[in-house]
């Protein structure tokens, strides 16, 4: 199956094709810094599994000195970003970023030791379908 993504202001979209590698939530301060939430959702796919549609020159990244991570962003809107991993193996799809539904489900929670101090399963929280009133 093949979805594709996009930036909040559609200068960049991608596709991907499943099977994911992998797709877990990442809770480590870097993350939920880049995200300004809880966690980070990342889908893995091989690079053979991923072409941009349009857009690519609007993406910039951000490699942190001396670690393995990275982030990428469109450089009109800051949407997150697919990037290549530094091995050049895999590219790290923001899951959020995606416009259509995945078979795919997170397999599981990463860091999650580090999670942010507030941190509250989602599934234990009042639900509404709209903004409550």
């Amino acid at each position: 199956m093949k979805a594709r993504g996009s930036c909040v202001c559609g200068a960049v979209a991608y596709a991907i094709e499943e099977p994911l590698a992998a797709f877990q939530y990442c809770h480590c301060s870097r993350c939920r810094k880049k995200t300004g939430s809880a966690h980070a959702a990342n889908a893995f796919v091989p690079v053979a599994q991923f072409a941009w549609v349009r857009g690519e020159d609007h993406v910039k990244r951000f490699d942190l000195e001396g670690t393995r991570w990275s982030s990428a962003f469109c450089a009109t809107c800051g949407s997150a970003m697919p990037f290549v991993n530094r091995a050049g193996t895999m590219v790290v799809v923001p899951a959020g970023a995606l416009d259509e539904p995945l078979e795919d489900k997170p397999r599981r929670n990463i860091h999650f030791a580090s999670r942010a101090p507030w941190y509250v399963a989602a599934s234990t929280l009042e639900t509404f379908d709209a903004l409550p009133k």
